[in-house]
């Protein structure tokens, strides 16, 4: 088990197995969304990471994310937006990186757009 504590912003490599259907699969890095000031449960709401593929530039709920020192990503890649979740603290096996609030932010804004909210 892991004993760091993954924070708002973080980049984790997650174990997502088992799924089922579409959901993502495998183990890969994800990006943590939950606020660090809530929540009992030891559960994080994350957006997993994927391969980038340039048709992705035509989906809002695809995020394009660098390959940086900073990320800890090794390839061009991509939050999926859709495949958001909360999952058990039990699955993240270890910390790659960090996002920019910059990438917060977009991945925000791509949440929002995909569940139709108005921001008045």
């Amino acid at each position: 088990m892991n004993t760091k504590i993954p924070k708002r912003g973080d980049i984790w490599l997650i174990n997502f197995d088992p799924t089922i259907g579409a959901e993502i699969k495998k183990t890969r890095p994800a990006v943590v969304l939950s606020s660090d000031a809530l929540g009992k449960l030891p559960l994080k709401i994350i957006v997993p990471i994927t391969d980038w593929k340039d048709y992705y530039e035509e989906n809002i709920w695809h995020i394009k994310i660098e390959s940086e020192k900073e990320t800890g990503l090794r390839k061009l890649s991509a939050v999926d937006t859709l495949q958001i979740r909360s999952v058990d603290t039990k699955r993240f096996i270890k910390k790659l990186g960090i996002c920019s609030n910059v990438l917060i932010s977009e991945i925000t804004s791509a949440l929002i757009a995909i569940v139709e909210h108005q921001i008045d």
